[in-house]
């Protein structure tokens, strides 16, 4: 029976061993049966054994048949999915190349030879056959991930598989430009705004005006007609653009150059007017488009004007223009407004603080003290953050009269103590600066961020608080101290006013950033000037205050001796790799190469106390050293401005600056 029933006699469909032990059973338990049947009765018994002969070759022929059938079914999709694969591998529009150890072409498929041509290309090198493809191999070979490509007039994402040497080249040309198409005609909103419009038409004739509004809106029309943009004027000073990203990009390779045109021609009129332009890209929200827009537009005023500013609303901002210097547009409307509205903010709050930029100078300083004192004006404590440590000497010697003054003394803290004290109903007043990165107390802002007053003379950079109360930023005012010395004459007339210790800080503040009144001095600065003098602030005072000691004089004419040219009207100093300098030094060091003839820009470099790298650069207006400290991350001023730069070196950081020159020259020559 085992012999009878062992795997080589059984037929092809119980040679599965789970069908060979059920047949088995099966088998027996009939056989058993058949048995049992003839000790019953012996015809019984033969019936049934003929019966159970004839079932048991029926169902055996019947499943051998369908085995035969599944086999034959089984063989023919085997060779028909090889077949397949075979196929795909000749006629998929893939390509797929086969290389050995030493680069040399193993195989390829019909597919990828269409473009490689029609020569032989089997057992030839890569390179040989196509430099560019083996270029392609070598730079992505070690990545396993699909990646875009240029190979030739198409674009491909390739795939390498390095164990097995294969390449596998999918065109996605169609696609890509598909891709390219959708990216060019995402939608772009600006606004466009004459800046000095209204001061320009004050004193004009109606027909002057009119010659203006025709010569402006047929330049701008022309401009946006030679670039396919729609543009409608929506009142006398503003218009509104409407584009495509891809004539955007062509107008930005242009440098915006409308800008220069429409000033220097009514320049030669005697009516110089300036455009501001705000432009917002990258969303499909229109809605979010024109608020973004509008964004822009506010950043490229409060920079001064002059300019444009493209942005997405999460994207870098990118700004063109901002050559000339920022012309006069407050007027003491103005500074009624602000200060009114300052007072209307402070009577809601429980305490104010107020802090300038993280290494005080006499205008930052002398700020705080404007503000504490129009706080006290208006019955509110105020509470000046400042940081005494790495201060200059101008600055040590204010604090330590300011520390013996009983009255302001008490209201002097530290950048570690004023978040202690901070509620969620006090007021922080952000004078000399913009940016919450380089205040005195960054944990200060952030506690109080949503109830934040900024006060400003420097061009607004891309990096601005998110939501403040009030915003008072004019670019072209000499100092903080200015603006806040305005402010005076329209708080409470019954409160004690400015004394002569606050009116002399705030009179050094505007001394030392119009270098003794010789730069960036408008009327406005001598009023504001003549007023602190009114209350008593002491001009010997201010000398006393400003007076450098010995070894900063000489640290300073050290670093002037190191003067070079790298162009002919650029000095550039540089100290020691070695050596700290206090920023004011390097800043005085700047400040002083602009009084020696044939120099317009000066820039001095220096290793500063905390490690970084400072860059400070002044102008006398011909060169804007405001843009090229904006390219290495800082900003300022047109004439006066500056930058810090992390790990790295005095070396390196010139190398910087001059690459930087070098570009915007670049720029400026297309």
């Amino acid at each position: 029976m085992k012999k009878l029933f062992s795997k080589d006699h059984l037929p092809a469909f119980l040679q599965n061993d789970r069908l060979r032990l059920t047949a088995i059973g099966l088998v027996a338990l009939a056989m058993f049966g058949v048995i049992l049947a003839f000790f019953i009765n012996f015809i019984l018994g033969i019936f049934l054994l003929v019966l159970f002969a004839a079932l048991v070759g029926t169902v055996f022929y019947a499943l051998e048949t369908v085995t035969k059938n599944t086999n034959k079914y089984i063989s023919d999709l085997s060779y028909r999915i090889k077949r397949g694969e075979q196929e795909a591998l000749i006629k998929m529009p893939i390509g797929i190349l086969l290389y050995s150890e030493e680069n040399e072409i193993e195989w390829t498929n019909p597919y990828l030879q269409e473009y490689l041509g029609k020569k032989e290309v089997l057992g030839e090198p890569i390179a040989t056959i196509d430099p560019e493809l083996a270029k392609l191999i070598a730079e992505n070979e070690a990545t396993n991930e699909p990646k875009t490509v240029r190979w030739g007039d198409n674009q491909f994402e390739i795939i390498i598989q390095e164990g097995i040497r294969v390449v596998y080249l999918l065109d996605i040309t169609r696609y890509a430009k598909i891709e390219e198409r959708y990216n060019e005609e995402q939608l772009a909103i600006g606004q466009i705004f004459l800046d000095n419009y209204d001061e320009i038409t004050q004193t004009m004739t109606d027909k002057s005006i009119s010659n203006l509004n025709n010569y402006v809106t047929n330049e701008l029309s022309n401009w946006a007609r030679h670039y396919g943009m729609f543009l409608k004027r929506v009142d006398d000073d503003h218009f509104f653009l409407l584009t495509y990203a891809k004539a955007l990009k062509e107008i930005e390779a242009d440098n915006f150059k409308i800008l220069d045109r429409i000033r220097d021609r009514t320049s030669k009129q005697n009516y110089p007017l300036t455009l501001s332009v705000g432009i917002a890209n990258g969303d499909t929200d229109l809605a979010k488009l024109a608020t973004v827009s509008q964004s822009n537009l506010d950043l490229a005023l409060g920079r001064g004007g002059d300019q444009v500013v493209v942005k997405a609303e999460n994207g870098q901002a990118r700004f063109y223009g901002g050559k000339t210097n920022p012309m006069e547009k407050r007027t003491r409307v103005r500074a009624r407004m602000i200060s009114q509205a300052l007072q209307e903010v402070m009577n809601q709050v429980d305490q104010v603080f107020v802090m300038g930029h993280a290494q005080p100078d006499m205008d930052s300083l002398g700020a705080c003290l404007g503000i504490r004192r129009i706080a006290a004006m208006n019955g509110k404590k105020c509470s000046i953050v400042v940081n005494q440590e790495h201060v200059h000497t101008d600055i040590q010697r204010l604090l330590a009269q300011l520390q013996a003054d009983p009255e302001i003394g008490p209201d002097i803290l530290t950048p570690d103590q004023a978040p202690e004290l901070a509620t969620n109903h006090s007021l922080l007043v952000m004078v000399d600066h913009s940016k919450p990165s380089i205040s005195t107390s960054p944990i200060l802002y952030h506690r109080l961020a949503n109830r934040t007053i900024i006060i400003d003379h420097h061009r607004r950079g891309e990096e601005f608080p998110e939501n403040p109360m009030l915003v008072y930023i004019e670019p072209y005012a000499s100092s903080t101290c200015e603006l806040i010395t305005e402010m005076f004459e329209y708080q409470p007339k019954e409160t004690e006013a400015i004394n002569k210790l606050e009116a002399t800080a705030m009179l050094a503040g505007i001394t030392v950033d119009t270098k003794s009144f010789s730069l960036r001095t408008g009327t406005r600065t001598f009023d504001a000037a003549s007023y602190l003098r009114s209350v008593g602030a002491d001009a010997v005072m201010v000398q006393r205050l400003l007076k450098e000691n010995v070894d900063n004089y000489i640290q300073k004419n050290h670093l002037i001796e190191s003067i070079e040219f790298i162009r002919p009207n650029m000095a550039l100093c540089l100290g020691e790799e070695d050596e700290t300098y206090d920023p004011v030094i390097a800043a005085q060091a700047a400040d002083t190469l602009l009084s020696l003839s044939g120099i317009d820009a000066s820039f001095v470099i220096t290793r500063r106390p905390g490690g970084d790298i400072g860059i400070s650069a002044r102008s006398l207006g011909e060169v804007n050293v405001q843009v090229i400290m904006e390219q290495l991350g800082g900003g300022g001023h047109l004439s006066n401005a500056a930058t810090q730069l992390q790990d790295s070196t005095v070396a390196a950081a010139r190398d910087q600056l001059e690459q930087v020159i070098t570009k915007i020259e670049q720029d400026t020559a297309e």
